[in-house]
Parts: C-alpha cells; sequence; structure tokens
C-alpha cells in the first residue's frame, strides 16, 4: 500500500467522476461552444455570485491572469511574504504583468487591512504606483489557515477606498468554507477575482477556474489565449470539475478530521520539536536539531508513505480524499516506530 501525503494534488477521479468525464458533451472550447466547460464556468461563477468564470488548466494560470487583467505596468502588488503568487509561481507576476512586489510578513501568511494600508506607496514618482491586493485563502506555507471574514471585509473596503483592485488565490478556499463560518457566496462579495483549484481537495484531475466580472472575463480570454492556454475538446476534463463541485465539497471535513489526528500523533514524539497549529488539511511538523529531517523523510518513503520537505526540518503531509482510515493508521503507527 502506497500512501502519498506530498499533497492533495495526487488525487485520483473516483468512477462516478470518470463516468461525468466519459459522459461529457465537448466541443471547442476556444469558440466557447464546449457544453460541458460552459457548465463549470457557469457553476463556478453562480456559486460564488459572480458574472463569469474561465477554466484553465492549472491554479498558477488563474492566478497570474487575475493578477494580469487588474495590472498597468509599471505598478506595485501587495501580497504576504508566504504567497503561493509570489513564492511558487515562476516570477510570474514581473515576467507576465510587469509587477513590482510589497511584501508584507503577516501572521501564519494572513494579512490585515492595517499592514496594507500601510503598504500603499504614495502618491510620489519614486515609487511604484500601489494597483492591488492578492490574499491567500487558505495559505499553503502557512499551514492551511482561514481568513475570518471580518477581517476580508476590512480588507475589501480599504481596497475600496483607495481604489485597489483584491484578488484572492483560493486554491484550498473550499477547506476554509466548510470550516469557516461563511459561504462562497461571502468569499465572492469580497473580492474582484476569484481562482479555485479543482485539483486539489476536490479530486479533479486537471484545472482551476478564475471568476470575476463579464469585463474581467473577457480580458481574461484574452490572456489565456497569449499564455497559450486555450483548449479545445476540454470537456472531458471540465466534468470531472463540475463533479467536484457537485460532490466532493463538504466531504473536505474528513480531510479536517484525519489532518488533527496525525497531528495529535505526532506531539510528543522524540523525534518532533513541534507541530504548527492544524486548521484544515495540512499538516507541518518540525524535527529536532540533533536529527537530519532528510533521514526522517527516507525512513517514511521506505515504509512506503511519500511526504515533503517544507524549510529547513520541516516536513508537510497533506491529506485528501485518496487517503483513507485505514491509511491513516497505518501512518500513525509508521510515526511512532520512529520514535
Amino acid at each position: 500500500m502506497i500512501i502519498d501525503l506530498r499533497s492533495d494534488t495526487v488525487t485520483l477521479p473516483s468512477s462516478e467522476m470518470k463516468e461525468a468525464m466519459f459522459n461529457a458533451k465537448v466541443g471547442d472550447d476556444v469558440f466557447q461552444d464546449d457544453e460541458a466547460v460552459n457548465e463549470l464556468e457557469s457553476l463556478g461563477a453562480k456559486m460564488f455570485g459572480k458574472e463569469a468564470a474561465i477554466y484553465c488548466p492549472s491554479g498558477t494560470m488563474t492566478n497570474q491572469i487575475g493578477i494580469k487583467i487588474h495590472a498597468n505596468a509599471p505598478g506595485e502588488i501587495i501580497c504576504d511574504e508566504l504567497s503561493h503568487v509570489y513564492k511558487y509561481e515562476g516570477g510570474g507576476i514581473g515576467f507576465n504583468s510587469g509587477l513590482a512586489t510589497k511584501l508584507i510578513k503577516g501572521t501564519a501568511g494572513q494579512l490585515t487591512a492595517e499592514q496594507i494600508e500601510a503598504a500603499i506607496n504614495p502618491d510620489d514618482v519614486h515609487f511604484p504606483e500601489t494597483q492591488l491586493v492578492s490574499l491567500e485563502n487558505t495559505c499553503n506555507k502557512g499551514g492551511g489557515t482561514i481568513y475570518e471574514l471580518e477581517n476580508l471585509k476590512e480588507i475589501k473596503t480599504l481596497c475600496a477606498n483607495k481604489g485597489l483592485k483584491l484578488h484572492l488565490d483560493g486554491a484550498r478556499v473550499f477547506n476554509a468554507i466548510v470550516e469557516a463560518d461563511y459561504t462562497a457566496q461571502d468569499i465572492g462579495e469580497q473580492f474582484d477575482t476569484i481562482s479555485i483549484c479543482l485539483s486539489k481537495g476536490l479530486g479533479a484531475p486537471v484545472g482551476s477556474l478564475l471568476l470575476g466580472t463579464t469585463t474581467d472575463i473577457k480580458k481574461a480570454r484574452r490572456i489565456r489565449k497569449l499564455f497559450g492556454g486555450g483548449m479545445r475538446q476540454a470537456g472531458y476534463i471540465a466534468a470531472a470539475g463540475s463533479y467536484a463541485l457537485e460532490n466532493n465539497i463538504n466531504r473536505l471535513t474528513e480531510d479536517h478530521l484525519r489532518a488533527k489526528a496525525l497531528g495529535e500523533a505526532l506531539t510528543g514524539l522524540s523525534y518532533v520539536k513541534e507541530v504548527s497549529p492544524i486548521i484544515t488539511n495540512i499538516v507541518i511538523f518540525e524535527i529536532i536539531e540533533s536529527i537530519d529531517f532528510n533521514s526522517i523523510i527516507q525512513k517514511l518513503a521506505d515504509q512506503n508513505i511519500k511526504v515533503v520537505p517544507f524549510g529547513p526540518q520541516q516536513i508537510r503531509l497533506v491529506t485528501h480524499l485518496n487517503f483513507t482510515d485505514e491509511m491513516l493508521e497505518q501512518t500513525i503507527k509508521t510515526l511512532k516506530s520512529l520514535s
């Protein structure tokens, strides 16, 4: 039995999802006549109360398009120093949009309205014009942390008053929604554009959606094309996304419970220095200084458990729909055997 905890991107389509894919009614999405893609885009936009959506191959593409449609180089974007759009998208902000990046040290990847306001550049030719803010909910590098709705509302109000656009990297936004006391509609009201990933906890094999106004998404289609993201009979994979949105959201709570069980098992083990607070489906733990953390990764691999390094002496585990209770029991048993 292989237990893969490297990421929730390793999920595989269920038989029911495959059936939906097999039966998809497809066309040519560049001509916008692929029925399954159109249905997915409509479903995603409606869930968040947005006018329109566009289907793309990846969350990196939807994030980069979302930033670019708001950018007017030269200018600057504000985001947390742990943001995926900054750390893990290949320098795309500067390359694709020509923007400088103002990094803020938030709390586990989360910013406040006060921090953002202090980071806005003055109207001075020596500084790039601040144009937009990007938030990440949940924050991967922060350990799956969730914004409170009140904080998002304060940031939205600030951005509106300052004439700034607000983008959400919502790669795992449904993990936040099932855990917090707000809805997709609540999230939709706070942001100008939203990127949601279908191929993580929701279990689809490919794709993300960018949500926004009709005008923004029309512009996004042009940018997607020049990025090379125009697809033809994409409905076969889009149908998996629709199935995921209709069937796999509420079950994310199971992933969260299994993550917490892993955290409890790790706490107090002789080789574990600290376990970060577990909010959703991401478990980050630090190995004591006297042990090479790579040796722990290798010992787990020897027991067919795949994990990834996540910083100096840090290891990350991510639970997902293909991580079962049987796998949880075996993982806990193995972790304890290393102590």
